[in-house]
């Protein structure tokens, strides 16, 4: 059983909130953390994609009165989105009553829907927990080209071999393409938005160029952009924006993208070994993806502490992090060996960091020169924090 970090943070997010949206990918394991906190306190749980389940909340005020003093989980929240306004006046009528936390954990496989419900009926009643994939944290740095390699999905992670955890992400994919995009209202066709899914994954941690992707779908720019929202709200693409300075150079505009799980990326790419991925062109730029995500992840990031910056000269810093003391630089590495490149320190002179990094491969840490270090993923996300 591998310990997830955000328990923890559930459990006391619970005690000073009436609801939690627990927010993550199918698959991703939220259910498993959601049962294992409701398990220390009464609880009653109820999955809306069971018909059965759904029947309980025909009347929702009059099911849920009846259990105002338990925690009520309800998953995939997303398929009831009438509920929120009942949740709303219970929620009030639990404070009058003296019981103002840990009221309802909400769990939702998209972003769009349950925020754009959430926050126009449970505004100021309801605090928000993004559970990603497995991070370096949680399975051990001794494991990480396992994690590069298939993921961090559990079931993928898990997997008795490689084959069959490749299986099972190709299933994955198959599966959120011709029956999870629907049933979130979307009427795309799902060759057409698989084959812009394994586009990007070709061009993992490239610039966004719309018009482009376009031109190979055979659809309008307005189009893929709507098609590229869609994956971001899905939790499954991830827009990497590019940093704000005060540089007069002039810097590119466009967002870095990536497909946020690296063993998604090798199963569109159909690489299911670590051979396989040291000898595609691909390697360097998902090794960059999974940096991005276990920052994101293990240090608990808002989008808008994410960010690179490259300009038009070739100065460019792979992954900047907003420190409370200023900007950290993180260029990425696939090397056992890594250099620092010309543009990445002619771009630490132009933003300044407070502390620049070479991230690779390895576990030991050691001065490149000019005040920057080599330093391995788990150690550098120790340092961050």
């Amino acid at each position: 059983m591998i310990v997830r970090h955000q328990i923890e943070n559930l459990r006391q997010t619970l005690n000073r909130s009436p609801a939690v949206a627990l927010i993550g990918a199918r698959q991703v394991g939220k259910t498993t953390l959601a049962r294992e906190v409701a398990e220390g306190r009464s609880s009653i749980y109820l999955d809306l994609e069971k018909a059965s389940h759904r029947a309980q909340l025909s009347d929702p005020e009059a099911f849920l009165t009846q259990h105002l003093d338990k925690l009520v989980v309800l998953d995939e929240i997303h398929r009831a989105p009438e509920i929120f306004a009942t949740l709303r006046s219970l929620i009030d009528e639990g404070r009058r009553s003296g019981r103002k936390n840990g009221l309802y954990l909400l769990l939702g496989s998209a972003s769009l829907d349950l925020l754009k419900q959430s926050s126009e009926s449970l505004a100021g009643r309801i605090s928000y927990l993004d559970l990603g994939p497995f991070d370096i944290h949680e399975t051990g740095p001794e494991h990480i080209n396992r994690l590069w390699v298939r993921g961090g999905f559990p079931d993928s992670y898990l997997a008795q071999s490689d084959d069959i955890s490749l299986a099972w992400r190709e299933d994955f994919i198959r599966t959120y393409l011709e029956r999870d995009v629907q049933q979130f209202g979307f009427q795309i066709p799902a060759e057409t938005l698989r084959r812009l899914w394994t586009m990007i994954a070709h061009q993992q941690g490239g610039l966004l160029n719309a018009a482009k992707l376009a031109q190979s779908l055979g659809v309008s720019s307005p189009t893929v952009s709507r098609y590229i929202d869609l994956l971001v709200d899905l939790l499954l693409v991830r827009r990497l924006l590019p940093w704000h300075t005060n540089s007069k150079k002039r810097l590119v505009k466009s967002p870095k993208i990536y497909v946020r799980d690296s063993g998604l990326v090798h199963a569109l790419l159909r690489t299911g070994t670590l051979d396989d991925l040291l000898a595609h062109p691909v390697a360097g730029g998902s090794w960059e993806g999974m940096v991005v995500e276990n920052l994101a992840s293990s240090l608990s990031l808002r989008p808008d502490q994410l960010g690179f910056y490259r300009s038009s000269g070739g100065a460019e810093i792979d992954i900047i992090v907003a420190g409370k003391k200023g900007p950290v630089a993180i260029e990425v590495k696939r090397s056992s060996a890594p250099k620092v490149s010309r543009g990445f320190l002619s771009a630490c002179e132009d933003i300044a960091p407070v502390s620049a990094f070479v991230v690779y491969p390895g576990r030991d840490r050691f001065p490149l020169g000019n005040g920057i270090h080599a330093i391995g993923l788990s150690d550098l996300i120790y340092a961050l924090a």
